[in-house]
């Protein structure tokens, strides 16, 4: 592992393409007690004068345990080898199996939060507000059919960027 530390004004990418095309694990825990899940959606931005991720986690998700629990998280953005892995993680619970095994993917902290060793880039985020969806503030409502009719609501988390690397391996 050979992370840099980087200032998130002097990154270069897609953010769109990071987290539409690229997906990425989101990871809450302790480096002892964690859980990591494949996310799709999510964005980044400024809020309140700070670089910031927002994350959307199902209420059904062991991650959102983890979400609720800890104040930090992680994103960690893989090379396009690692779609398969990303895959599993996102179609299995880790209630479930041991994602770490079943995928080889190597834990590590940065700044106390857990992320991985193969990831090209990591966001180690300070959660700043969570919010449930509410059906009431929908305006197309056809989203609530298309995405909520069988799965249940996604609560939103905003999370200062304290750290951004990337992997220079």
């Amino acid at each position: 592992m050979s992370f840099i530390k980087k200032n998130t004004e002097d990154l270069v990418f897609s953010p769109v393409r990071m987290i539409g095309k690229e997906w990425f694990l989101l990871t809450s825990g302790t480096p002892e007690d964690f859980n990591t899940m494949t996310c799709s959606w999510g964005g980044i931005g400024i809020m309140w004068n700070s670089s910031v991720m927002t994350v959307y986690v199902r209420t059904s998700r062991y991650t959102f345990e983890y979400m609720e629990k800890n104040n930090f998280f992680s994103i960690s953005v893989f090379p396009e080898e690692y779609r398969k892995a990303l895959a599993f993680c996102g179609s299995h619970s880790g209630r479930d199996v041991d994602k770490i095994k079943e995928t080889g993917l190597t834990p590590v902290t940065l700044d106390g939060v857990p992320a991985f060793a193969e990831a090209k880039r990591v966001f180690v985020c300070e959660k700043l507000y969570a919010q449930m969806l509410n059906t009431d503030s929908f305006v197309r409502k056809d989203l609530l059919q298309d995405y909520y009719a069988k799965d249940p609501m996604h609560k939103m988390y905003l999370g200062k960027i304290i750290a951004a690397y990337e992997n220079q391996a």
